[in-house]
This record gives C-alpha cells, structure tokens and sequence, in this order.
C-alpha cells in the first residue's frame, strides 16, 4: 500500500512538473528572441562603425585591442557579445515556428542562464488545458511512476536477496 502510494505520488509529482514544459519553453522563447534582437542591433552598429573607417568586424576588434586596455577590454566584450549572439540566434532559429513538442527535442536550446533566470522569475505555474500540456502531464506522470517504482525496486533487492540465501537453508534443516 505504501508503495503505491509513494508511486501514485512520484507520478502526479512528475505530471505537475513536466506539464509546466510548453508554457515555460514558449516564454523561454520569446524571451530568446528578444535577446537576439537587441544583440544583432549591438553587433550590427559595430559593423557599421567598423565600415564607416573602412575596416572589417575582425580588422575593427584587432585595431579596438591595440587602442591601451579599455580597447582591450571592449574588444574582449565586443567578441564575447558577436559570440553570443550567433550562438542565440543559432538556438532561436531551431526553436523558431516549433511546437512544444519539437522544443522538447530541442530542449540542449535551452542554455542560455541569463534568459532561462528571467523567463523562470517571470513564470507562473498553471493548470495545462491544452492537448500539449495533457500529454506532457501524462508523459510526467509515466516518468514520475517509473522512477519511484524503479527506487522501491531496488531498496528491495537486498531483502530479496537474504530471503533467497535463507530459504535453500531452511530447506535443508526441514
């Protein structure tokens, strides 16, 4: 009785929490596209100052990380930010158009600590209403069923396994 309570809970356990996945990845998302706009401005404008003196992005970090070291440090930052943002836009572009259930195989996209803090402080939790949040709650709760019965499992293979080495014993004495 226990046992199956303790599975019963690991299961709707698992329901409630991975029903939260297609509402959390959408704002994820969108959160995500957010940051690739404002990146592709920042990294755009340095292209354009680059240009406007007749350099190229790579010829433009070279000479910024020459100028002493706040040239060095900018150029640093410039690199990181370029970094990022093909990084993002590389994660948005797969999860672009995808329905939750594709964003769940995409779910390595999903990387970015800063976005993922943000989306995550700004999420509320609801009750799932929609086919993908009902299959995702019933995928939870298959997950959350097998992990529990899969512990029970294996805290009891130890007992299982005295009661074995016992019975040939008994057996024996009889």
């Amino acid at each position: 009785m226990i046992a199956r309570t303790l599975a019963l809970a690991g299961g709707l356990t698992g329901a409630v929490g991975l029903s939260q996945f297609p509402e959390f990845s959408q704002q994820y998302a969108q959160r995500l596209a957010g940051a690739v706009d404002e990146l592709g401005r920042m990294v755009a404008e340095f292209d354009a100052d680059a240009a406007d003196v007749g350099l190229s992005r790579s010829e433009a970090l070279v000479e910024l990380a020459q100028g002493g070291a706040i040239g060095a440090e900018r150029a640093e930052t410039m690199a990181t930010t370029i970094t990022r943002h093909a990084n993002l836009e590389a994660d948005l572009a797969a999860l672009k158009g995808a329905g939750p259930f594709t964003r769940a195989t995409q779910a390595a996209r999903f990387t970015d600590p800063g976005i993922a803090q943000r989306a995550w402080e700004d999420y509320k939790p609801a009750v799932p209403v929609t086919f993908e949040g009902a299959v995702f709650a019933g995928l939870g709760f298959a997950a959350g069923l097998m992990v529990i019965a899969a512990l029970l499992w294996c805290l009891r293979l130890p007992g299982r396994a005295l009661r074995r080495s016992r019975a040939p014993a008994r057996r024996r004495a009889g």
